[in-house]
């Protein structure tokens, strides 16, 4: 009986230690699912994470890439050509790469060739400019003095571009123009025409139309639409005509060097200008319209008109103005001459935080 009792008892000890070593088993296994578990969960955070910054950072990307093709899109270049100065050979550029390009080109025709605005017409033609998308990207031309677009309710100026020549030589081929015209419209008479009278016999008998108050037509197209910008040889009208070529024009070339000023607008503004110095040097318009006779000063004449107030003014912005072109040019065209972007480039870094 008691050898029984002893038997039962140990039967009993073994099933509980047996039981007891199988709970503990499956609470190990317990305990390591529930790790493999959060390790799971946590992970699955992580990705969820990811792919949320991952989902952020293309959103913004692409809304950055967006903004950039709209902002590209929406451009619009004013080219408020001076008379005179090569602009008939530059604005043909444009017209030729529109269709490919994918951008519009607009005359700005002003009654009468004048080249200033009445007031209303200078909100109008903000407005329009400014609302007119169906038109954009674009570039309008005309023979047309500076104007603020944001004095006139705009949110922003237009990208103005411009090109400038020597004031004297400037005269002296609308003088000859208005005698005996040009190759770009040779059977167009003009109103001198048939006026054989020499420049240097204009100037000895001081005539009107080699007065030297007639060069004052490049600081007023710089200066914009003021009263005083009109008046020869005021000195506000010079330094209004300096600031507004350093605020508010991308790019002033000279006429001297067209094939610079090209290259590096194409350089500046692909989305108008692409292709445009090739187009250029092959097209045979490096000089669309040259006046049909032309009868170079003599160093009389030179000496004479460089007395005048209005000359030193004019040739004063002039030089001002070659000085900026030549900065730019250096920064942005190769060195040696060649008409290839310099390869200059920039990037963001230290950017916090992380």
């Amino acid at each position: 009986m008691y050898k029984t009792m002893v038997s039962l008892k140990l039967i009993l000890l073994i099933l509980l230690s047996g039981f007891s070593t199988i709970v503990i088993y499956f609470q190990v296994q317990i305990n390591k699912l529930e790790q493999n578990k959060q390790i799971l969960e946590s992970r699955i955070a992580q990705i969820q994470s990811e792919s949320q910054l991952l989902l952020k950072s293309q959103t913004a990307e692409s809304a950055h890439l967006s903004t950039n093709i709209k902002a590209v899109d929406n451009l619009v270049v004013i080219y408020n050509r001076v008379p005179k100065t090569g602009s008939t050979s530059f604005v043909g550029i444009p017209y030729d790469l529109c269709k490919k390009n994918k951008f519009h080109v607009l005359h700005i025709n002003i009654t009468a060739n004048m080249h200033v605005l009445s007031l209303p017409n200078q909100y109008k033609f903000v407005q329009n400019i400014t609302h007119w998308d169906a038109m954009k990207p674009a570039l309008y031309h005309g023979h047309l003095a500076f104007l603020d677009f944001t004095r006139l309710g705009a949110s922003e100026q237009p990208t103005y571009i411009n090109i400038i020549r020597k004031p004297l030589d400037r005269l002296i081929s609308y003088y000859y123009f208005l005698r005996y015209g040009d190759d770009f419209r040779p059977y167009l008479v003009r109103r001198k025409h048939g006026n054989k009278m020499s420049f240097d016999e204009c100037v000895q008998k001081k005539q009107a139309d080699c007065d030297p108050n007639n060069m004052w037509l490049q600081i007023p197209f710089f200066c914009g639409h003021a009263y005083e910008c009109w008046i020869p040889g005021n000195e506000w009208a010079l330094n209004e005509a300096k600031k507004n070529l350093i605020n508010h024009y991308l790019l002033v070339g000279v006429t001297e060097e067209l094939e610079d000023f090209v290259a590096i607008l194409e350089a500046t503004l692909p989305r108008i200008f692409k292709g445009a110095t090739e187009h250029f040097l092959k097209s045979n318009k490096t000089h669309l319209r040259k006046t049909a006779q032309k009868i170079l000063p003599s160093n009389k004449t030179v000496e004479e008109i460089k007395q005048s107030p209005v000359w030193k003014m004019e040739n004063e912005l002039y030089e001002f103005a070659l000085e900026q072109f030549h900065f730019v040019k250096r920064r942005v065209l190769q060195n040696g001459g060649d008409k290839v972007a310099n390869p200059q480039k920039y990037i963001y870094e230290k950017i916090r935080p992380k």
